[in-house]
């Protein structure tokens, strides 16, 4: 399907949604040039400042997200953020709060938070998360719903609140639930490898007992 072809159909899907419900729109084109036609994005997600925001090709964004990218947001391949996740690159909250009235239209704000944020290649964001400003996401990690990321998040960690409310912690690893897959279907091994890395392939099956085939 043509690039134009693309930007015909997004605006006619958002003036059908309005009467249809949110639709998945394939293809989106980056401010640097970039064309990723296997990316799948939701007539009905808020992004913001994309001119600093780039999505690598086979991202898929659902339904009622916010995606910020004032301050530089890397959406790495593969990743599949689910309905009502908040991905941040700036937090105003603490600035309102100790300004008051005076924040409005001030150059520069106490307390505003100004941070680059990045997802790892093949994450899974779970549904009502939020990805703070300055979190950056490995490869291969799953976040659970109703999480709240910040900091730095190993490369194909589970991590989720073990209190409701509290920052998400390393909870597992996703190598555990791909082994057995990877086992039994070992034509999906150069797959995996092709972005995982040979290391992570040859540690999701040692949990099996097996090798890389």
């Amino acid at each position: 399907m043509s690039v134009i072809r693309q930007h015909l159909i997004r605006p006619v899907a958002r003036l059908l949604s309005a009467v249809t419900g949110p639709r998945i729109v394939y293809g989106w084109r980056n401010a640097n040039g970039t064309y990723c036609p296997n990316t799948r994005v939701s007539t009905h997600t808020a992004f913001e400042h994309t001119e600093r925001l780039v999505l690598a090709d086979h991202v898929f964004i659902g339904h009622f997200n916010r995606i910020d990218g004032s301050n530089g947001l890397v959406i790495d391949e593969g990743v599949q953020v689910t309905n009502y996740v908040s991905v941040l690159s700036h937090s105003s909250h603490r600035a309102v709060r100790v300004m008051g009235r005076s924040y409005l239209g001030h150059p520069d704000p106490a307390g505003y938070v100004r941070r680059a944020t990045q997802v790892g290649a093949y994450s899974f964001i779970g549904p009502h998360s939020i990805i703070a400003p300055g979190a950056r996401i490995g490869k291969g990690v799953i976040v659970q719903a109703f999480s709240f990321v910040s900091g730095e998040v190993p490369d194909f960690a589970i991590v989720g609140p073990r209190v409701p409310g509290e920052r998400a912690v390393v909870m597992g690893d996703t190598r555990d639930i791909d082994a057995g897959l990877l086992a039994r279907h070992p034509e999906l091994q150069p797959l995996y490898q092709a972005w995982a890395g040979r290391d992570a392939l040859a540690q999701a099956l040692s949990r099996q007992g097996g090798r890389p085939a």
